[in-house]
């Protein structure tokens, strides 16, 4: 079982984390009268200084990954999965901007996509099985290979490259769970598959599976290109979405010029659809409601606790226009809160005490994974301790929602049709 630092540099508690949401409280006065523009600056801000952590951090996982491939042992993997972990938390906080915001939106697939058929990478478990009727690819073991077939195409894999992993073999045959690219495939290639179903530990992949001169189960060389090639294309993806956010950058330039209620839209509609359909739906009460632990978000590191956290996090970043960066300073600004503290105090009062109770019942979840039992665990069918802990984080994350609603009929914004989940909408399709 794994644990990862929850913030940078200092490792927060569940004290300091529950005295951080308690500082987070409606002032008793309103400030005069904040411009909607100041409240885009400060989302774009917050925007490009999220996708830059996210990028300076993916240099670092870069970094600790070449070690490792040039020297696979216990202790490099080991320091190459500490460096992933650390890279998800300022990515997971920029997800508040998906759904809003379409250039976000259609990216996202790139670097976050899940889950996914693994077996179109790499080697895999006999329980996972050679062949699925909904895709043709999900045992292509593309690794293992030298030319592979999609779609009765014969494709060339002999060199593993950046236009064969993201343009080829990514979402091959229009199939989603063909992920080739981002944190995830990364992640398998570091981790293995997780096969302790219910069982403590997460996946367990041989050091040697990247060592040329001592390989493990084959194809060492074209693991280890998969691996470098992978990592090198999130960085490049990260790099543009970085670039979009800064002050000259086409998404800031976009949206400010999209004029105060289409601004006001996307924002609230990228706290509204992560709030609810992504992570209490897709993310959350699925994987709860089928008790499955494939349904889980970081299946193969057992990161998702901290996955949800930083998500959750995220979307209070966003409407307080306050975020704390890797280095420790903070970029802050007029925000969404503002305005709707400036039309109805208590509207305002509740959201955030909202959000502080979504972070406080997260961090149950956090603490539960890193002292008693993974994620995989909690959702877990009879545990029911386990259930109750997951189901408190979705029923906040509902409220919350709900408070984000009222917030949009104070700004009188028109309704807004939040992102929705058949697990929370039409439970009885999931079963």
């Amino acid at each position: 079982m794994h644990s990862s630092p929850i913030g940078y540099g200092v490792r927060y508690t569940v004290l300091s984390i529950f005295i951080l949401a308690l500082s987070f409280v409606a002032p008793s006065a309103a400030k005069a009268q904040t411009q909607v523009k100041d409240v885009l600056k400060t989302y774009s801000g917050i925007a490009h200084a999220g996708y830059e952590d996210a990028l300076i951090t993916a240099r670092t996982l870069r970094a600790a990954i070449k070690d490792f491939l040039e020297n696979p042992n216990a202790q490099t993997q080991r320091a190459a999965k500490a460096a992933w972990l650390s890279a998800r938390n300022p990515y997971q906080q920029t997800e508040a901007y998906r759904f809003g915001n379409a250039v976000v939106d259609d990216w996202e697939g790139k670097v976050n996509a899940w889950p996914l058929d693994e077996g179109l990478i790499d080697y895999v478990a006999g329980e996972y099985g050679t062949q699925s009727d909904e895709n043709k690819l999900y045992a292509a073991n593309v690794i293992a290979r030298k030319r592979i077939n999609i779609g009765g195409r014969s494709v060339d894999t002999r060199k593993i490259t950046k236009a064969l992993i993201s343009k080829v073999l990514h979402e091959a045959g229009e199939i989603e769970a063909n992920v080739a690219t981002g944190y995830h495939a990364i992640e398998f290639l570091l981790w293995g598959q997780d096969l302790n179903v219910t069982g403590p530990g997460a996946g367990n992949r041989p050091p040697n599976d990247f060592n040329l001169k001592k390989c493990t189960n084959g194809n060492c060389a074209r693991r280890a290109a998969y691996l470098r090639v992978a990592t090198d294309l999130l960085i490049d993806d990260l790099t543009w979405m970085t670039m979009q956010w800064a002050p000259k950058g086409d998404a800031r330039r976009e949206l400010l010029k999209a004029g105060d209620t289409t601004g006001l839209t996307r924002i609230f509609t990228g706290l509204g659809s992560l709030s609810y359909g992504e992570l209490a739906g897709e993310r959350m009460q699925l994987g709860l409601m089928v008790h499955d632990p494939e349904e889980e978000h970081d299946c193969f590191s057992d990161n998702t606790h901290n996955s949800h956290f930083f998500d959750a996090l995220g979307i209070r970043n966003v409407y307080l226009g306050r975020y704390r960066r890797i280095d420790g300073s903070i970029v802050s600004g007029p925000s969404v809160s503002d305005l709707v503290r400036e039309k109805d105090v208590e509207t305002d009062a509740a959201l955030q005490a909202r959000l502080n109770e979504t972070i406080t019942v997260m961090q149950v979840i956090v603490h539960r994974a890193e002292t008693l039992e993974a994620y995989d665990q909690m959702i877990s069918e009879g545990n029911d301790a386990g259930n109750k802990v997951v189901q408190n984080a979705i029923d906040a994350l509902l409220k919350q929602t709900r408070a984000i609603e009222r917030a949009v009929s104070v700004l009188d914004l028109q309704s807004i049709a939040f992102e929705g989940s058949d697990s929370l909408d039409a439970p009885e399709r999931e079963k």
